[in-house]
């Protein structure tokens, strides 16, 4: 029999497919023509539903909506008559089933709360990582705090409850369940038996040191002769942005030793990305390559990157033979010193001297020779875990194109064109991330939004809100005084923002629910039983009552299975 496809099935495929119909005869035609035409079937089909099937290699059209759903990440099925649980043998839903991984960016109370309880004792025997910890709690916590720091016995919870009126009830017990999990508080017993809040011993001694004074002194605090080479802030900030363009360089560029424009990268920088998986070997070569994480990290703040790759070093802390306690306190210190400062490098530990040459290399703190001994720290030390931090390390970015600091470089227009008045090779190749670039000046890239570089990008794991927010972060300020931006949110033409969004959704037609199924019921009444009573919990996801199944959430599996038990046992 010949594999070659003839003119009339096409024609019959791609009606279908671009009529949006995945009928049975259109599945028969993919799988008839597909295995010897792939080649001509990416170049055809160019609907939605191509397209899906196309980037995610399926030889065959999604089940049709009588069948069981394979887009769930866990599948069991279960006996009717015993109730018990299997892992299902679905093949074909396995593709479907696999979630990529997106870029998790944790804040600095999410980072804490994954540490554990020991951890965290370690890390508050240091004031400064107590004064951060403080400073970044939400308001009403920095009350409670502040208002029990100096009392020496237990607080009844009611006493505290009441310090917040019933409108911030919800606020109130939320604040209570974040400063337990960070171990600033915890359950103490009260005379009567009343339950009560007391501060943790050792995040209260060494808060009122970090607010009063006293204990050892930090680090970097001994005393200095005025340096006759002093830096100004506008010099940092420069060194600053310069330094961290180098690991961005590395990335866009990836697979050579150096950035796009010949910065090199020390190799513990490039096991720093490998270990934050935001870059990974090459299969054929073993050259780093950018991943789907890489991309959305690329898109991020200046001030969001800094954090999120020092939480990467952070956790190669003992790796490296170097105290975690210690460099997050160093850290933190830097975040509390005064820009364009110089300060002593003589107190610190060989452990903290190589911690320092590392951040020298990130761009967190200049210093003009590894074994000169003052050094400077950058904004982006300072600012590394503000969440007020100004956009200045951000914006520092457009002095390559000497503009001001206060001042954009995008404009987007309405036909989906896009104008960016930089010459700098790394915002070139962002925006290239995204957008079709057409012309190249000294000083301007011309470059369209097309669907089929957004779509590239969404494939690169890249999402819409990531592209409009980067478009709105750096829109140059003429954008901003039109008056649809005046009277908008957003500072980009709503069609284009609208469109970036429809070009998403074209490949979100799948949703992903974790579920459990139940089949092969012996009886149509043991079937509606226990669909009935799924149902009216609310964990029901999917029946078919003609072939007996139905998936339940996975949350509320327990419950199910649990009355089906009862009700077996009652039947019997």
């Amino acid at each position: 029999m010949s594999t070659k496809p003839n003119k009339c099935s096409w024609q019959s495929l791609v009606f279908y497919l671009r009529c949006g119909l995945l009928r049975p005869r259109a599945n028969q035609l993919v799988r008839e023509i597909l295995p010897a035409s792939k080649l001509v079937f990416r170049k055809c089909c160019s609907s939605p539903t191509a397209a899906y099937i196309r980037e995610n290699k399926l030889t065959s059209a999604p089940p049709p909506p009588s069948r069981v759903p394979a887009t769930m990440s866990e599948a069991k099925s279960s006996q009717g008559n015993s109730g018990t649980t299997s892992k299902g043998s679905s093949s074909s839903g396995s593709s479907l089933i696999t979630k990529p991984a997106n870029l998790e960016c944790k804040d600095l109370e999410e980072y804490l709360k994954s540490r554990p309880p020991e951890v965290l004792e370690k890390l508050y025997n240091y004031p400064a990582i107590c004064l951060a910890v403080y400073r970044e709690l939400p308001e009403i916590a920095r009350q409670f705090v502040i208002r029990i720091l100096f009392v020496e016995q237990p607080i009844p919870q009611a006493v505290v409850s009441s310090w917040a009126t019933q409108v911030y009830a919800k606020e109130n017990t939320s604040v209570s369940q974040v400063l337990t999990e960070l171990g600033v508080w915890r359950s103490a017993a009260y005379p009567g038996g009343l339950a009560a809040w007391e501060l943790c011993p050792t995040f209260k001694k060494n808060l009122k040191i970090a607010l009063l004074g006293g204990g050892r002194p930090w680090s970097m605090s001994n005393a200095l002769d005025p340096d006759q080479k002093s830096r100004d802030i506008d010099f940092l900030d420069t060194y600053a942005m310069s330094r961290w363009r180098c690991v961005l360089h590395y990335m866009v560029g990836a697979g050579s030793s150096k950035g796009m424009e010949g910065e090199g990268i020390s190799p513990d920088a490039v096991r720093i990305l490998l270990h934050a998986n935001l870059m990974k070997r090459d299969e054929s070569d073993g050259s780093p390559v950018i991943t789907r994480q890489g991309f959305q990290f690329l898109l991020l703040d200046t001030q969001a990157q800094v954090w999120h790759f020092m939480l990467q070093y952070l956790d190669t802390c003992e790796a490296r033979g170097l105290n975690l306690p210690e460099c997050l306190s160093m850290l933190f210190q830097l975040s509390f010193s005064t820009l364009g400062r110089d300060y002593s490098s003589e107190g610190l530990s060989p452990g903290l001297l190589t911690f320092l040459q590392h951040l020298r290399e990130f761009g967190l703190v200049y210093q003009r020779k590894r074994k000169e001994g003052r050094f400077y720290p950058t904004r982006l030390a300072h600012n590394i875990t503000s969440k007020n931090a100004t956009h200045a390390t951000t914006l520092a970015q457009d002095q390559e194109s000497n503009a001001t600091k206060d001042k954009g470089y995008i404009i987007v227009e309405t036909n989906y064109r896009v104008y960016a008045y930089t010459d700098s090779n790394l915002q070139v190749a962002l925006l290239g991330l995204f957008t079709e670039l057409l012309y190249r000046f000294p000083n301007l890239v011309v470059g369209v939004l097309s669907r089929d570089s957004v779509r590239q990008a969404f494939r690169g794991g890249i999402t819409a809100e990531q592209i409009i927010s980067y478009l709105e972060q750096h829109a140059h300020p003429t954008m901003l005084t039109v008056e649809q931006a005046i009277n908008s949110k957003s500072s980009l033409p709503p069609t284009v923002v609208d469109q970036i969004k429809l070009w998403e959704n074209e490949r979100n037609r799948f949703t992903y629910t974790e579920g459990v199924v139940y089949n092969q019921f012996l009886s149509q009444a043991d079937f509606i039983t226990l669909r009935d009573y799924a149902q009216s919990i609310g964990v029901m996801i999917w029946q078919n009552e003609r072939i007996r199944t139905m998936v339940v959430t996975k949350n509320g599996h327990d419950d199910v299975k649990k009355f089906w038990k009862r009700y077996s046992k009652g039947g019997s």
